[in-house]
C-alpha cells in the first residue's frame, strides 16, 4: 500500500473516530488503533484489544504497510458501549521523537520504548522514566522484570525507535509496585 494512501486513511479516520486494522513491517500480526494525532511522520493512537483500550501508541508511518478501517459488529460493540467516544486525546506534541518525549517527560510517568524487529533476537524494549532529552537521542532509566531500576540510564537514537507507548495497563500496572526511583545527582 502506498504511503499516501495510508496516511489519507488515517488522517481520515481521526474525525470519524475509525478504528484500523494496521499491518507494520516488523510484524506478522495486525494491530488495531482508534488513530487520534497525525505529524509528518508520526502518528499517536488509542490501542484497542477486546473492547478495551489499553493506552497508547506512537508510531512511524514509515513502518505502517496496510491500513484499514474495521466495519463489522465489534465496533458497533465499541460505539454502543461508549468506548470509541470515550478516547482521551493526550496532549502530546508528536512533530518529531525529540518533542515525544520532551512532552512525555513533562507527565513524569513510565513510558514503553521500543526498537521492534520480525526477527526476534533483534528487537529491544526500555520500559521506565525519561531521563533526559536531546537532539537525536533520550536518555531513559529503566527498570527489570523484577522491579529494580538499572543504575544508568540507557541511550537511546530516535533513528531505532519504532514505537512509543504509555497508558498501558502493564505500565501503569507495573509503575504502581516500583519503588521510586532513586535521585540521582546530575
Amino acid at each position: 500500500m502506498k504511503k499516501s494512501k495510508i496516511k489519507s486513511i488515517v488522517n481520515g479516520s481521526i474525525d470519524q473516530r475509525n478504528l484500523c486494522r494496521m499491518y507494520f513491517r516488523y510484524d506478522a500480526y495486525y494491530w488495531y488503533f482508534f488513530p487520534l494525532i497525525t505529524s509528518d511522520k508520526l502518528f499517536l493512537g488509542a490501542k484497542e484489544e477486546d473492547f478495551l483500550i489499553d493506552g497508547y501508541s506512537i508510531r512511524r508511518f514509515v513502518d505502517v504497510t496496510k491500513v484499514q478501517i474495521r466495519e463489522d459488529k465489534c465496533v458497533e460493540i465499541l460505539k454502543t458501549e461508549g468506548i470509541s467516544s470515550g478516547i482521551q486525546i493526550p496532549n502530546i506534541d508528536i512533530s518529531t521523537w525529540e518533542t515525544v518525549f520532551s512532552s512525555l517527560q513533562k507527565t513524569n510517568k513510565n513510558i514503553i520504548v521500543e526498537k521492534e524487529n520480525i526477527k526476534s533476537d533483534e528487537t529491544e524494549f526500555v520500559i521506565g522514566r525519561i531521563d533526559k532529552v536531546y537532539k537525536k537521542f533520550v536518555y531513559i532509566y529503566h527498570f527489570d522484570a523484577d522491579g529494580i531500576w538499572q543504575e544508568e540510564p540507557y541511550r537511546i537514537p530516535y533513528s531505532t525507535i519504532t514505537s512509543v507507548s504509555f497508558g498501558t495497563r502493564y505500565v501503569e500496572t507495573f509503575s504502581k509496585y516500583l519503588e521510586e526511583l532513586p535521585l540521582k545527582s546530575k
